[in-house]
């Protein structure tokens, strides 16, 4: 059963989309990512227009999310306070990615933009994440140092705000630079920004991991929210058939996968997360550096 995309303007199969949107809504509440930076490819690879695939991906990031911290608020793991802080710079940043997406879509390079910028952060963020893993995961059984948890490196910086549920006392200018690097990518990438906000705030912010994920997915609502408004407004590329389709199925696979989350240690969610990242970044690496199966060339043939 196929159904048509208007504004990506092909057919496919709508148990294919359910299925995708359910997976993704999976690995929202898993990891606390939207999910996006699995979504967009995906669709991409299915034949959906880049611009089309980033700006409707971003819009079903907002179910998932949704579905997603609901679960996490009520085991009492989201921080209200820090996720409001870095949805100011979220918007922020969101805003300024919008118009930068418009301008390369007028230039006509908005498709190799994502795709360099997807391998170029997913390689970075997938190596980083599976190496800590896999040492994380050596060291568990070891006795650990006795040391003070929180030596924040910004401790001079101003605007200094308590988070109680954090257990942190730092500059607000921190998460709110987190927050917009979140929106900005969100905005060019089509994603909830998760897999890199999750890093950032367990290695910059020094957030537990308790209360990363679901203060990740809080702060994505927002700002993918104003992400695909901004993209209906300025670009017309959000695709609202593939939208609803997509969401259905992620608001379900987001509950399951809050549930199934809470059964795995923490080492074992980021060494997952960072294999899938780095399977995702190996597949549009070889959409890069392949030779497509439509070769042309610009150039006109020299006369003889």
């Amino acid at each position: 059963m196929t159904v048509y995309l208007p504004i990506a303007g092909l057919s496919l199969n709508i148990f294919v989309l359910l299925l995708l949107g359910g997976v993704v809504g999976f690995l929202s509440g898993l990891f606390g990512v939207g999910g996006g930076f699995l979504l967009t490819p995906l669709l991409i690879f299915l034949g959906v227009p880049s611009p089309v695939a980033v700006a409707t991906g971003a819009n079903q990031v907002v179910g998932a999310s949704v579905s997603g911290m609901i679960a996490h608020w009520r085991r009492r793991n989201v921080d209200f306070r820090m996720g409001l802080v870095l949805v100011a710079g979220g918007i922020v940043g969101s805003s300024l990615g919008v118009r930068l997406f418009a301008r390369l879509r007028e230039l006509g390079q908005v498709d190799l933009v994502i795709n360099a910028f997807y391998v170029l952060f997913l390689g970075f963020v997938g190596g980083t994440m599976l190496l800590e893993g896999v040492l994380a995961l050596a060291q568990a059984h070891r006795p650990r140092p006795a040391h003070k948890r929180h030596r924040h490196r910004w401790a001079n910086l101003p605007l200094r705000i308590r988070f109680p549920r954090s257990g942190l006392y730092i500059s607000a200018l921190l998460p709110l630079a987190v927050g917009a690097f979140g929106g900005l990518l969100a905005a060019i990438m089509g994603v909830g920004g998760g897999f890199v906000l999750v890093p950032l705030m367990i290695y910059v912010l020094e957030m537990p991991t308790s209360v990363v994920v679901g203060t990740s997915l809080f702060q994505i609502i927002f700002v993918t929210a104003n992400v695909t408004f901004l993209q209906a407004i300025h670009t017309q590329t959000v695709d609202v058939v593939l939208m609803l389709t997509l969401l259905v199925g992620g608001v379900i696979g987001a509950q399951m996968g809050a549930r199934f989350g809470s059964r795995l240690r923490a080492e074992q969610t980021r060494l997952l997360l960072a294999l899938l990242v780095l399977a995702v970044c190996g597949g549009l690496l070889y959409q890069l550096i392949a030779t497509p199966e439509d070769v042309f060339s610009l150039a006109t043939p020299t006369a003889k």
